[in-house]
């Protein structure tokens, strides 16, 4: 339980206090950030395993946070908000929200959502850095390297680069990827796929006709490795 490391994100400085005294009294180590810009900088780096999210914070919309992270991690994110509007817990759960708690809240509920929460997470941590042999994603700056060489990939390109990452050694069935990359209406269009795969495997193999990195299971899906 130590090494679990767990970050909070809230600018209020007691509940920030409240939450550290908790959390470390039950063996978590506890970074902290009072802004949402500096708490996703700060989940690069810090590699966190849970994320404690204020949804109110003073610079930028916790909703825009939660986004950000989504982009290049699959963390649990526990969101505090002061809304009990289910509009609001309905958008937080489509953005990517593994739980939320209303303020005011109780120490033992919130330490009791913590532990399901990292009980589902299977000890992952939060890290933004893909490698592999030749091949260096970072998806938190949106960059790719093969071979040290920067390369230059589409957002669309990037996208499904990102979500393969995300599931990286998994099979990713094609309706996954279609509906992630370009939505709900776009599940049958499995040509898209091909396409946008050839032009990635063009980009980053070494040999895009014998892929290392980009594999297809015939029926099933792609998956990165």
């Amino acid at each position: 339980m130590s090494e679990t490391r767990i970050l909070v994100i809230d600018d209020e400085a007691a509940i920030r206090n409240l939450l550290r005294a908790s959390l470390t009294n039950q063996g978590f180590k506890v970074g902290e950030s009072e802004t949402g810009q500096g708490g996703l900088d700060k989940a690069a780096e810090y590699h966190p395993h849970l994320i404690i999210l204020d949804l109110g914070l003073r610079d930028m919309n916790g909703l825009d946070v939660l986004k950000g992270l989504r982009r290049w991690t699959t963390i649990p994110v526990i969101i505090l908000t002061v809304s009990d509007d289910e509009a609001t817990k309905v958008a937080l759960l489509d953005a990517g929200a593994d739980d939320y708690l209303t303020k005011p809240f109780g120490t033992p509920e919130l330490l009791a959502r913590v532990r399901v929460s990292l009980r589902h997470n299977n000890a992952n941590e939060a890290t933004p850095l893909f490698l592999s042999g030749d091949l260096e994603i970072d998806l938190n700056k949106r960059q790719v390297k093969v071979r040290g060489e920067l390369i230059k990939l589409t957002a669309t390109e990037f996208e499904l680069l990102s979500v393969l990452i995300r599931n990286h050694g998994k099979v990713v069935p094609q309706t996954l990827l279609l509906t992630s990359v370009w939505g709900k209406n776009a599940a049958d269009q499995t040509h898209y796929l091909r396409i946008y795969v050839a032009q990635l495997r063009k980009k980053l193999e070494a040999d895009s006709s014998n892929p290392i990195h980009i594999l297809t299971d015939p029926g099933l899906g792609y998956r990165i490795v």
